[in-house]
């Protein structure tokens, strides 16, 4: 039975994880749970779950949790909280699935603890990957993807040796947005960017697939997770969001991972790893391939992606090229230019031009974990400043 710790328990991502774990009762075990602002949903996860540890974003809210929970439970709070839950729970695997840099601490602790860590925070690989994967080589901790793009390339490269990785390709959904032109794009409003035509994802992953943004994160990603250069990783446009990735190798033979639209998939695959769960049986050979109920044929359509209509796809290369903690100011500022467009302070193309902003002004700095916080604190600001002129901008 493994010991699970999930930071981010009360997300998208946390909530899927419950659903998967909940179906395997003699397979996992909830060690801890860190959540976040919902409480209401994090008491109903500890009635049901019964972790000893839990953690929530500040002591304000520990003292409400701990007058609903009794003294049957450690709750903690904060940055101390959430160390504590991914490095001194007794967790055999941390589900990292917080957003942002909120967890990065916490994530190293147990790396460097040698706990395996399942990561579904986009943010982490991207602004420290480089630094997290030196220290899980150190300690034996394994890394390993939740995203379901690199749970794909993942299982396509089980067995193969990664020098015979030719190039690797990761599949968009497109988004909301893949029809309409970049000027038609500048004005969206939230609720056209909010509506996903395939995923069910949290807010600021379904409006950074609108910008194509995820996937810029995700070409970062793969490059940290796989060992590849910006040159080996192609983006391809796929709308039903079937073919997850590929992993085309150096004699011409290329593998594919294909699965429904379901993040409960990678979830349970890196949560079960090495080891499959056996919960799901597939209807049919055409529905395993995307077929609709009652089609006769499934198709898997591709057509490459665009970076003049979707910049901040573009910016993601840059940034990945750039190297350091470029990748890092990337995510900060993306982060907040989408708070803002969510907020309705900015228009949708103005996400784009706020991060380019930031990357054209961020000084060069050597990649250690200080460099990436200076540079996430950087970016942060710059791209606050930005956010203040665009919306003096549109006033005038």
């Amino acid at each position: 039975m493994k010991r699970v710790a999930i930071l981010g328990s009360t997300g998208s991502i946390g909530t899927q994880a419950l659903e998967v774990i909940a179906r395997h009762p003699s397979r996992f075990r909830i060690a801890a749970l860190a959540g976040g602002h919902n409480e209401a949903l994090l008491v109903q996860q500890c009635a049901q779950w019964k972790p000893v540890l839990v953690s929530v974003a500040d002591e304000a809210a520990a003292v409400r949790l701990r007058a609903h929970l009794g003294n049957d439970f450690i709750v903690l709070s904060g940055a101390a909280g959430l160390r504590a839950v991914a490095a001194e729970s007794g967790a055999d695997i941390v589900l990292a699935a917080t957003d942002g840099s909120v967890s990065f601490d916490a994530v190293f602790a147990a790396v460097d603890a040698g706990i395996d860590v399942a990561v579904a925070n986009k943010e982490l690989i991207v602004a420290a990957g480089e630094l997290l994967f030196e220290r899980a080589r150190a300690s034996g901790s394994r890394l390993l993807p939740v995203d379901s793009e690199h749970s794909a390339i993942f299982q396509c490269l089980v067995g193969e040796p990664i020098e015979r990785i030719a190039s690797i390709v990761l599949t968009a959904s497109g988004g909301p947005f893949w029809d309409r032109t970049l000027a038609a794009m500048e004005g969206a409003t939230v609720a056209e960017a909010l509506n996903h035509p395939t995923w069910q994802m949290g807010k600021k992953n379904t409006i950074d697939s609108a910008s194509m943004m995820n996937k810029g994160l995700e070409v970062i990603e793969a490059s940290r997770f796989f060992g590849v250069d910006a040159d080996r990783i192609d983006v391809l446009v796929h709308r039903t969001s079937v073919a997850h990735g590929f992993a085309v190798f150096t004699d011409g033979n290329v593998k594919a991972q294909l699965a429904p639209p379901d993040m409960r998939l990678p979830i349970g695959y890196a949560l079960a790893y090495p080891d499959r769960l056996p919960d799901r049986v597939t209807p049919s050979a055409l529905a395993a391939l995307g077929a609709a109920p009652g089609d006769v044929r499934a198709r898997l359509d591709f057509e490459p992606a665009d970076h003049e209509r979707f910049p901040c796809l573009g910016l993601a290369y840059r940034a990945l090229r750039c190297g350091g903690t470029a990748p890092a100011a990337l995510s900060a500022a993306n982060e907040i230019a989408v708070e803002a467009f969510l907020a309705g302070s900015i228009r949708f193309g103005a996400i784009a031009r706020v991060v380019r902003e930031t990357l054209d002004t961020l000084p060069r700095a050597a990649l250690t974990l200080d460099a990436v916080r200076a540079a996430d604190a950087f970016a942060r600001r710059t791209a606050a400043d930005a956010v203040a002129r665009e919306v003096q901008g549109a006033g005038a």
